[in-house]
């Protein structure tokens, strides 16, 4: 059953809210207007078959102010279908349960979502709670409503236990990849559970509040939908800030007259446009709860003028920038606050152009600019989109279609935030994991968009606000991210940790060599679950790299050992074997502080987790270890002949010095894995590289070749590691 509430907000305020809306003209969908009463319309007995029963006659209304073409048809046999499966049950209000199911549907009718949605909208939760099957659901409405019902119906809690809502969640999610109409309807849902909450527990309402604080409200905002979202948000604020919720209640009821102070400043801007010719209606937009209590703390005092926003809607985009041209013209524009939303759209579908102007009086005045189509978008987001299967205009989606015979349901309005969602759920591995990662995720409140360097398709990646290359790398690769050695942002060398930004052209560096795997401090850099999760898989899989403790897997069994066999590796290339007397095999490596190749002497010393490291004979790491007391490990070369080196290259500084280098380690059939460049002391410059060679014998040939390069005086093996301050290329 659905949960019951309260609205923070009484009837009295209510009431007068509604008279400033009807004063002021307020441009904003009002999903409350509509009271308790039109829906207990419900309990009467059932209409004529030729007839709409009375209990929809407000959702129909509300849906042919939509679409005035609509077969109403199938509303009224979901109707039908609902009260009856329904009839007996309750809410804990005491009302009858149909009410909460015409409630969803008339939000969602005001919205203006097509007959499909309000038909599953009604039906949403008879599979979950009563005698009604999905098939039976299917038989008589179709795939659609099927399928839209089954993606907002719960798993079963005996199946599933604590992981019940996290799971619930995730399904819920994998259908809105599908068709978004799914998580439209789970808003909806939640929006009526919100407002009738205060028949709860105070621990009870706090809980589902905090799920609806971290989880839906951000995705409504994802989705476009900020008339639900502005709601959800001051319910929230009531329940979880009381005090703070008080407090901006008693600023707003304190200051009845701040409408007037914008009142008078739209009569300014209509006058304006009107002499210039311009076509637009001006209305003034009383911010809600939470925006109130937001501009107060970061204001202070408020003035009449922040107690609302003016919204100018016009009928071309042109003349969105026709208005701006003219307010900055003929009023003072406070730059810092302009915005432009509709040359770069928000990734929630949201365009509008904002900025701020002062009166002659001083009040400054927010201004939002944006065309009537924006403007429906802004409000109900995806919902103004209708059926995402049918190649129609919302306005010409009358009836429940079916998708395309070839099965494929693709949602072209599927942002990309959604598609790494579904990306990195699959990897999930538990549904704590799932639910802590989708929260973090969905805690992000911007997202970029970086381009792919090779050219393929898709040539963008679209990633949070403050992602890294480490990021873009699993985005783009998935799993084979883990062989990741740096990337080139916007042309130049740079290291994983690099933050991206927005527009920055990316391109990632593999290495060739299939073992090669991430190191945990990646995870210091990761920001996406996608990234985190592949990072910490393969960690937990590889524990002898692992410089630092990671929870085991629930399912790991403690105290196995693997069969005792000599270990072998081939960290850098070339195959490295290590006998170590039957125990346990560990990972042997080559050490970075020498980076021994084919067919240097060599000689190994086990080190933390269990691993050995192989360095090259008289290496001074080596010979510190010896010192210590540290016993050598017997390590001998395999029969493959690559191998990964580190070179230094001593130089003259010269223009074009790097890439007569870099030509030269090309020529020899050597790749670059990583380059840097130490800040020139003296006109002289040290080029660190580390390459993969194909064929560790042309080492010396390659570094004859790298000295020949003019202003190069010495070429060498490198004995230690590179300078900590190194400046990128």
């Amino acid at each position: 059953m659905s949960a019951e509430a309260t609205n923070p907000v009484s009837a009295a305020e209510d009431a007068a809210a509604d008279t400033t809306v009807r004063r002021r003209g307020r441009a904003r969908i009002d999903l409350r207007r509509l009271g308790r009463a039109a829906l207990l319309g419900a309990t009467a007995g059932p209409a004529p078959r030729d007839r709409l029963p009375d209990a929809i006659g407000h959702v129909a209304e509300a849906h042919r102010a939509h679409h005035p073409e609509a077969d109403l048809t199938v509303l009224r046999r979901a109707y039908v279908l609902a009260e009856s499966s329904h009839r007996g049950q309750f809410r804990k209000s005491g009302e009858p349960y149909i009410t909460h199911p015409l409630a969803v549907t008339l939000i969602l009718a005001e919205l203006g979502a097509e007959t499909t949605t309000l038909t599953a909208s009604l039906l949403h939760d008879t599979v979950e709670d009563t005698e009604v099957t999905l098939d039976q659901v299917r038989r008589e409405f179709g795939d659609e409503v099927a399928y839209l019902v089954d993606g907002v119906t719960k798993v079963e809690k005996i199946d599933y236990g604590a992981a019940a809502e996290p799971e619930t969640f995730r399904k819920m999610l994998v259908a809105t990849g599908n068709d978004v109409r799914v998580m439209s309807i789970k808003l909806a849902d939640r929006l009526h559970n919100m407002r009738t909450l205060g028949v709860m527990r105070p621990e009870k309402q706090a809980r589902i509040a905090k799920v609806t604080r971290d989880v839906l409200i951000p995705l409504a905002e994802r989705l476009g939908v900020q008339a639900l979202k502005t709601e959800l948000e001051d319910l929230v604020f009531a329940i979880l800030h009381p005090e703070e919720y008080e407090t901006t209640r008693a600023l707003i009821a304190g200051n009845p007259h701040a409408p007037d102070a914008l009142g008078a400043v739209a009569e300014q801007v209509d006058a304006v446009l009107r002499e210039a010719g311009i076509a637009a209606e001006v209305l003034v937009r009383p911010r809600h709860f939470v925006s109130v209590h937001r501009v107060r703390l970061k204001r202070g005092e408020l003035r009449g003028c922040d107690f609302g926003r003016l919204l100018v809607l016009v009928a071309e985009d042109a003349d969105c920038y026709g208005v701006l041209g003219e307010l900055h013209t003929c009023f003072t524009p406070v730059i810092s606050e302009f915005k432009d939303f509709i040359a770069a759209p928000k990734f929630n579908l949201y365009q509008s152009l904002h900025t701020a102007v002062a009166a002659p009086d001083g009040a400054v005045a927010e201004v939002l600019i944006r065309t009537h189509r924006m403007h429906k978008v802004a409000e109900a987001g995806v919902v103004a989109l209708g059926n995402p299967h049918v190649g129609q205009e919302p306005s010409e989606q009358t009836d429940g279609t079916a998708p395309p015979e070839d099965g494929e349901r693709v949602d072209p309005t599927r942002p990309g935030w959604l598609s790494r969602l579904l990306d990195w759920q699959q990897s999930a591995p538990d549904p704590d994991t799932f639910w802590t990662s989708l929260r973090a995720d969905l805690a992000e409140d911007d997202e970029i968009t970086v381009f792919r360097a090779d050219g393929s398709a898709p040539g963008t990646i679209s990633l949070p606000a403050g992602a890294s290359c480490v990021d873009a790398a699993y985005a783009q690769y998935g799993e084979a991210a883990h062989s990741c050695l740096g990337a080139r942002v916007n042309g130049r060398l740079a290291p994983l940790s690099t933050v991206l930004g927005d527009g920055d052209t990316v391109q990632l560096l593999l290495a060739q060599d299939p073992v090669s795997g991430p190191s945990p401090e990646w995870l210091d850099h990761a920001r996406t679950p996608a990234a985190r999760i592949a990072i910490t898989e393969w960690l937990r899989a590889h524990p002898e790299t692992a410089e630092t403790r990671l929870p085991s897997r629930p399912d790991a069994q403690p105290g196995t050992r693997p069969d005792p066999r000599p270990a072998t590796a081939r960290r850098s290339g070339a195959e490295l074997h290590a006998d170590l007397d039957g125990e346990p095999p560990a990972a042997v490596r080559p050490a970075g502080c020498c980076t021994p190749v084919p067919p240097d002497e060599i000689t190994g010393f086990r080190v933390r987790g269990g691993s050995v490291t192989v360095h090259r004979s008289g290496c001074a790491s080596a010979d510190a270890m010896r010192r210590v007391g540290r016993a050598p490990v017997a390590v001998r070369w395999g029969d493959t002949a690559q191998g990964r080196v580190t070179l230094v290259a001593e130089s003259f500084g010269r223009p074009g010095l790097l890439a007569d280098l870099t030509e030269a380690i090309a020529a020899a059939g050597a790749a670059v894995v990583s380059a840097t460049v130490e800040p020139p002391s003296e006109q002289r410059v040290r080029h660190t590289y580390t390459l993969h060679l194909p064929d560790a014998a042309e080492l010396p040939a390659l570094m004859r070749a790298m000295r020949d390069v003019p202003g190069v005086y010495d070429v060498s093996r490198a004995r230690h590691r590179a300078s900590p301050r190194p400046r990128r290329t």
